[in-house]
């Protein structure tokens, strides 16, 4: 049996590992004139999302992500005492990446990858809600179902990851997890629309979370003989 020391270590070295290199990738395109771009940014985030996954997911499920986990306990699938001590791991994490971005560029003026709204507060937390309700609904399916195959669920959600930054990243950042969010906002002292990276993400998941389950419960009872 996993420790609970073992799980906190490892969401917080995970979600270290997605601020530090997503985000790190938006500073690295700033400070090089667009070299990586935003599809690169995007495969950078899909592609640490899966590698992570792969490393910490026996550990602590690699959520990486408050409003993962918050959708994960509204399913029924993670221990309510777990919520709280998860979410703040994932916020030392993220504060840490980004206070170490800070450091490597302190003499470049980057954003930290802070998330803002390209147009108007409604759309970007419109889009957060989908975007994160999509993931969700990826999540819940690759990783929870036992009839799906557990192995591609780094393969699916980086892909996921991926393919949400690479079309709602202009418009709004394509967060879906308020720790990616607050790290770069705590690092740069931006909060400025702040709070739809919270609510957005999370009621997004939450209804991922419940979609999937009522897919779920109507393939069962439709699979009975």
């Amino acid at each position: 049996m996993l420790s609970e020391r073992a799980k906190l270590l490892a969401e917080a070295i995970g979600t270290f590992c997605l601020v530090f290199a997503g985000t790190g990738a938006v500073v690295v395109d700033q400070v090089t004139g667009g070299k990586v771009g935003g599809l690169g940014v995007s495969l950078v985030f899909g592609l640490v999302v899966l590698a992570m996954i792969y490393t910490i997911g026996h550990v602590s499920g690699a959520h990486m992500n408050p409003a993962v986990t918050v959708g994960f306990y509204s399913a029924g699938r993670h221990k309510g005492a777990e919520v709280l001590p998860y979410v703040a791991a994932q916020l030392v994490g993220a504060a840490s990446a980004s206070l170490a971005l800070k450091l490597l560029f302190a003499d470049r003026a980057t954003s930290l990858g802070v998330t803002m709204p390209a147009g108007s507060a409604t759309q970007s937390f419109v889009l957060e809600v989908i975007l994160s309700f999509m993931l969700m609904l990826t999540i819940m399916g690759v990783a929870t179902d036992d009839r799906a195959e557990g192995e591609m669920a780094g393969i699916a959600v980086g892909g996921m990851v991926a393919l949400e930054a690479a079309f709602g990243g202009p418009i709004s950042g394509a967060s879906m997890n308020p720790a990616r969010s607050f790290g770069p906002a705590l690092a740069a002292g931006n909060f400025a629309h702040h709070w739809i990276y919270w609510i957005a993400p999370i009621l997004g998941t939450v209804l991922g979370a419940w979609a999937y389950r009522a897919i779920q419960s109507q393939s069962e009872f439709r699979s009975r003989p």
